[in-house]
Parts: structure tokens; sequence; C-alpha cells
């Protein structure tokens, strides 16, 4: 596979990542610039502050620092705060599926709610990051009425506090929230990784975690190309294997996001997304 493996700090050895993510080692992968349009038809809310680029995902590291994981997401646009979040950024929302054990037949199988998204069979998660300009308390508030059993499981993080620079948001939590393991040591390099782009909505819809919808016609604040009911995945952007940022994986991001629904806007296809491993090698 072609993600990289980049030691940041002087004298590690490559070696060691083999058993582990040494103190200091990043994960990094690439997603290919202008796909920021789901399965290939959407549109942004007509608004200024969608820019152009602010949901085009060019860049998603994972960092290993002390006991804290660092989580990081760049995008095509330099971030701004036009709603005043105090964070360097208002727009985004990323949430960062993570499959821990890459057992096959274990973890969630949905995304999280307003998402409408699914996880192909061998790929379920464990654990969600969501990375939001929203304080913390606001998002587990919503989470506890809308995603009551993964947080109750712990398997929904957020970290303290995520900040906006330049081009990239970012936020920590703890490893041994991640995955628990007897010797102390998780191992990120081994676990499976996506990341699903939204929006940051402060006014959601009762059933969505302060995601923003995908109508079929775009609007002030909502996102166009898609369907009025709630069949179509409410995501802009993903990783796709190997994320290395070819353009051959616009096409099974898009592939990943197709969607079919039916006359009473019933999901007859659901979006199914796939996991890309942290290292090379098979589950």
């Amino acid at each position: 596979m072609k993600t990289k493996m980049i030691a940041v700090m002087a004298g590690l050895a490559v070696g060691s990542l083999a058993a582990g993510t040494a103190l200091g080692a990043t994960l990094e992968f690439k997603d290919p610039t202008g796909d920021d349009n789901g399965p290939g038809t959407y549109v942004y809310p007509t608004d200024g502050v969608y820019s152009p680029g602010s949901f085009d995902m060019t860049e998603f590291e994972v960092t290993s620092k002390g006991k804290d994981a660092e989580f990081k997401v760049c995008f095509n646009s330099s971030l701004d705060d036009p709603w005043g979040m105090g964070v360097g950024f208002a727009v985004q929302m990323a949430a960062i599926y993570i499959d821990t054990d890459r057992a096959p037949g274990s973890g969630h199988m949905d995304g999280l709610a307003g998402f409408n998204i699914k996880f192909a069979p061998g790929d379920g998660w464990e654990k969600v990051v969501v990375l939001s300009p929203q304080q913390q308390s606001r998002v587990m508030s919503e989470a506890k009425m809308k995603a009551s059993s993964e947080l109750a499981a712990g398997d929904l993080l957020v970290p303290r506090r995520t900040l906006g620079k330049g081009k990239c948001i970012s936020g920590r939590v703890k490893l041994e929230d991640l995955a628990p393991t007897a010797d102390g040591a998780p191992n990120p390099a081994g676990w499976g990784y996506q990341v699903a782009i939204q929006s940051n909505e402060g006014f959601p819809a009762k059933t969505d975690l302060l995601t923003r919808r995908v109508n079929e016609f775009e609007g002030q604040h909502r996102f166009g190309g898609g369907h009025d009911m709630d069949c179509d995945p409410h995501v802009m952007d993903i990783l796709a294997p190997p994320a290395a940022g070819g353009a051959d994986e616009v096409a099974a991001q898009h592939e990943m996001l197709s969607y079919e629904c039916d006359a009473d806007g019933n999901a007859v296809k659901s979006a199914t997304l796939r996991m890309v491993p942290g290292t090379d090698g098979a589950k």
C-alpha cells in the first residue's frame, strides 16, 4: 500500500513500526482534489461561506503523541470562521471511523445519525472520532439524543478541543480510549480508517448529529444534487483505497457513495464504505 509512514522524531527506527506506532510516528493518507461532490453529483450550498474546496479533503493524518492520538484533516481551501466559533474554522465537520480489530463480523455497520452511510462486511468500525467546531459539550449532548448507543458504549469520541489552522483541523483523544490493550500499547498503524466529510450544522434535523442535509436542489444552507427524502448519503468527501491521492480514487469514492431510492424515498441501495488499512498487509 502507498500510505506513507513518516518518522518525525530523529533516530526513530523503522523496524519499531512493525510492532506498533512509535512515539511521533505519523500515518499519512492522501485524497485527490476536486472530488468534493459525494457520489459525483453533489454541489455546495449557495451561501458564500461555503467557499470552493471547503469540503475537499486532501490529506488525513494520525500521529501518536505520548498517550494521545492526534487526528488531522486538511482541505483544498484555507479555513475561515464566518460564524464566530472561536476555534479557527466553522463550516467543516469530519467523522473518523476506525476499525481497531480488523476482524470480520465485528463493529458497527451503520454510520452516525445524519450521514446515511453503511460499511461493507468485514469493515465495521469500533470507534469514531468527531472533529467539530462545536464545543465538546454540545457534541456530546447531541450524541446523547441521536447517537446514544455509540456514546454509551464509549465508541463515540470527541476531542476536548478541535482547532483549525491554515487548511487543517485537528484534535486529540487518548489512545487507551481508542483501543485499550493488556500491554498498554495500542497500534494505530494496524487499524483501518475512513473519514467522512460533512458540514457543521448548528440547527440540525431532529434525527441528525449536527450534520447538514443534501437535497435535490441546493439552497442557501443546503447541499444539492441528491434526494429530498432521507435515502441519500449526506457526505461530500471520503477516503478511497489505497488513499495515495490517485485520480482512480475519485471513481472509487463515487462507487462507494452511490445509492438508489425507490418511489417513496426509501433506500434501495445504501452508500457502503470500505476501510483504508493503516499499513501494508491483509486483515
